[in-house]
């Protein structure tokens, strides 16, 4: 599959929910999967689950093809076998689904740079509003309450409909497969705020994600918020360390990070590292390593924050810095996401995604359906508790 690298996939990410789930990640600057470096022209995947039951891929390739024979559906002819299989993560795709997943992972998108959450009343309201995005230009703001998206009210729905109403995200009545507006599609949305409702119509743009945002505590630390690794992530990151006051040090906040591109996660670990061993996975058997690249800062203290939104190629960059002793983590134990799926392409240009195997911390610890339990185990005022580290360790003023 030309331009494929390899992804670490998100809890949940199932197929057509799945694809919803993943861009109100993305909306809310948390985006999903990753990437390992690929040793040959396959694409392998980490993804969140132990190598138990998994379907053969020419068995899903074979089904697949009779089912594109017989007209019918090759995607769902492949769904079925995947499901029968009892691989729980393996997932097949089709191929605007598998486009769009790609372009996310880029970090861009398709929508009105307005993301969503239900408030303890019910009500849907904007959690968050992309500066100098079409919702931002229409002067909506973070906490108006959504009423109605096309004239359809939209408090009942779940969050994830409400993103991809916002997409555009639909079905071809005919073919059954996902169409998606495009940029430059119009949407209506109804809303509300201190009593008053009024409509605004937006046109859908080419948005991109942040991914990666940086602060400096009052302390003098560096904060670095990543809610995926997307493509550019490692490198802003490695950047940021290098450029901050010697002897400040990081707050690498990895909750709610569902994952990202495996080789952006090699390159934050670097950004800590001077070379080494971040992880090592398998493949059918096959054992491979994942290693730093030589130079990073060793010197500047270091906490990971960390819960049980920190999945996969998150775990990857948690994992490699407990291990490795560069990082003190806090937090709540991690969602326990490790194992390697393989990405095939079918008759139909779907793709179907495959548990092969899974990958283990430089220590070796197996974190698929484990996670990685922080140094201090904190529940409530993580955030500051792990301040409290930091300073400690010296990394504050």
């Amino acid at each position: 599959m030309p331009g494929h690298e390899n992804r670490l996939r998100p809890h949940g990410f199932y197929r057509g929910a799945a694809l919803t789930l993943l861009f109100a990640s993305v909306l809310a600057t948390a985006a999903a999967t990753g990437s390992l470096p690929r040793a040959d022209e396959e694409a392998e995947r980490i993804s969140t689950r132990s190598v138990a039951s998994t379907a053969d891929k020419d068995e899903v390739a074979r089904a697949a093809a009779e089912a594109m024979a017989d007209g019918k559906s090759a995607t769902e002819a492949a769904e079925d076998v995947v499901s029968r299989s009892g691989d729980r993560w393996g997932a097949v795709y089709d191929k605007g689904e598998y486009e769009e997943f790609e372009q996310a992972l880029d970090g861009k998108y398709t929508g009105v740079g307005l993301s969503a959450k239900r408030l303890a009343d019910g009500r849907i309201a904007a959690s968050k509003v992309q500066p100098g995005g079409p919702a931002a230009l229409a002067g909506i703001k973070a906490g108006d309450i959504l009423r109605t998206i096309d004239g359809e009210a939209v408090g009942t729905r779940p969050v994830t409909e409400v993103v991809a109403l916002l997409r555009g995200d639909g079905t071809d009545r005919d073919t059954g497969e996902s169409e998606d507006a495009s940029a430059g599609t119009t949407v209506v949305l109804g809303l509300s705020r201190d009593g008053r409702d009024w409509t605004r119509t937006l046109r859908r743009a080419s948005l991109s994600t942040d991914a990666v945002t940086f602060d400096t505590g009052a302390d003098g630390a560096l904060v670095i918020k990543v809610s995926a690794f997307t493509k550019g992530s490692g490198k802003q990151i490695r950047d940021a360390v290098r450029q901050a006051p010697r002897g400040a040090g990081v707050l690498l906040d990895l909750r709610g990070n569902a994952g990202g591109l495996v080789t952006e996660a090699v390159q934050t670990a670097s950004a800590f590292l001077d070379g080494g061993l971040v992880a090592t996975y398998d493949i059918r058997g096959e054992q491979r390593s994942l290693y730093a690249d030589p130079g990073g800062d060793t010197e500047r203290p270091v906490v990971a924050l960390v819960d049980g939104g920190t999945m996969s190629a998150a775990e990857l960059v948690t994992g490699a810095l407990q291990d490795r002793g560069r990082a003190i983590t806090v937090g709540s134990p991690t969602f326990g996401k490790g194992s390697v799926q393989m990405p095939s392409e079918l008759p139909d240009g779907s793709v179907a995604e495959l548990t092969v195997g899974h990958y283990r911390t430089p220590a070796g610890h197996k974190v698929d359906d484990k996670g990685i339990t922080p140094d201090l185990v904190v529940d409530e005022q993580a955030q500051e508790r792990a301040r409290t580290v930091l300073s400690g360790l010296g990394g504050g003023s």
